[in-house]
C-alpha cells in the first residue's frame, strides 16, 4: 500500500499544526458513515525558478467552499487563510511538487439532521502522476455517471467517488489502464477522477458540463487551447463518436494531462507526439512549473 506520511509528517486541521500520525478522527463521523464530506485535489510544483508554488490555488479552494455549500456543510475559512495554511503544510514537510488533500467533513451524527459545525483538514504528499505517464488503455465502463436530479453533481464530494472507485476497478480487472463512464443518455462524460477531450481533424471537443464535474484542469486546458489557437467546443458525443477520433486524452489535477493509446477495441490512429493533446500536455508541464511567461488570466 502506499504510504501518504510517517513520524515526521504534520497536516493542518482547524487552524492547528498535528502530526499526522498523532491525529485522530469520531468513528461514529457522519462523514466515515454516510460519505458525507467534500474536497479538493490540488498540485503544487518546483517552479523554473525554485520557488513552491500551488497551482490555481483560490479556484480549487473556492470550488471547495461552493461544495461544502452545495451539501449544506458549515464552513468557517476564507480561501486566503486556506491557501496561507497549506503553503505552511507544504513547508513543514518539506514539499514542492507535491498533492494538497483539503477535506471539510461533519462531526457525530447518525441522523439526517443538518450539523452545526464542520471540520477542516489539509494534507499534503509526493505523488507521481496520477495515471503514469505512458499512454492508457481505456474501457468504456458498465457504470454510468449518476443522475444529476440526484446529487449536486458539480459539488465535490467523497459519496460521488464510490462511483469511480467501482469504474475504474473494474475496467482494471478486465486489463485496462482506466474507465471512461458515460452519462444518464448514453453519451461520454468523463472518467473516474478526470474530465477528457478527443481529437478530430485538427478540433479538440469535450463533454459539456451537466453529467460531468467541470474541472479546474478542463478549464486550464481551454485557456490553453485559446492561447494556441487549437479550436475546441463543447457538446453531447456518443462513444460511436469517440471511436472515429484521431486522438484523445484525459485531463486533471491527480493526472495533469495523459495521452490514450485506445478506447476498447478502438486504437486512435494519429502518432500521440502529432496530436493537440501532446501540444497541451507540454503547455501544461510549462504553465504550472512557470517555464514560460504567464499568461494574463493566471
Amino acid at each position: 500500500m502506499a504510504t501518504y506520511y510517517n513520524e515526521n509528517t504534520v497536516l493542518w486541521l482547524d487552524g492547528k499544526i498535528q502530526k499526522a500520525s498523532e491525529t485522530k478522527t469520531d468513528l461514529y463521523g457522519q462523514s466515515l458513515h454516510y460519505g458525507y464530506s467534500v474536497f479538493e485535489g490540488i498540485r503544487s510544483y518546483r517552479t523554473a525558478a525554485g520557488k513552491t508554488k500551488i497551482f490555481k490555488a483560490t479556484e480549487h479552494f473556492d470550488r471547495l467552499q461552493r461544495s461544502a455549500a452545495a451539501l449544506n456543510m458549515p464552513y468557517r475559512y476564507t480561501s486566503a487563510e486556506l491557501i496561507a495554511a497549506t503553503y505552511d503544510v507544504l513547508a513543514r514537510n518539506g514539499l514542492q511538487d507535491a498533492y494538497i488533500r483539503p477535506v471539510v467533513y461533519g462531526p457525530a451524527n447518525m441522523s439526517f439532521n443538518p450539523n452545526t459545525e464542520s471540520f477542516t483538514v489539509i494534507e499534503t504528499w509526493e505523488m507521481a502522476p496520477f495515471l503514469g505517464e505512458k499512454l492508457l488503455r481505456v474501457m468504456t465502463s458498465s457504470f454510468q455517471r449518476p443522475n444529476p436530479k440526484g446529487f449536486k453533481i458539480e459539488a465535490k464530494a467523497a459519496g460521488h467517488y464510490v462511483n469511480s472507485i467501482l469504474a475504474s476497478q473494474e475496467a482494471k480487472a478486465k486489463g485496462f489502464d482506466e474507465a471512461l463512464l458515460t452519462d444518464i443518455n448514453g453519451c461520454i462524460a468523463e472518467g473516474p477522477g478526470a474530465n477528457m477531450f478527443f481529437e478530430k481533424d485538427g478540433h479538440l471537443y469535450t463533454p459539456a458540463a451537466g453529467n460531468i464535474l467541470p474541472g479546474i484542469t478542463r478549464a486550464t486546458v481551454m485557456e490553453l487551447c485559446a492561447g494556441l489557437d487549437i479550436p475546441f467546443e463543447e457538446g453531447h458525443y456518443s462513444p460511436a463518436d469517440l471511436k472515429q477520433a484521431d486522438s484523445a486524452f484525459f485531463c486533471g489535477t491527480a493526472a495533469e494531462v495523459i495521452g490514450w493509446n485506445s478506447v476498447d477495441d478502438y486504437t486512435f490512429p494519429m502518432p500521440w507526439k502529432e496530436t493537440q493533446g501532446r501540444k497541451i500536455q507540454l503547455a501544461y508541464s510549462d504553465l504550472v512549473k512557470e517555464k514560460t511567461p504567464q499568461p494574463a488570466w493566471n
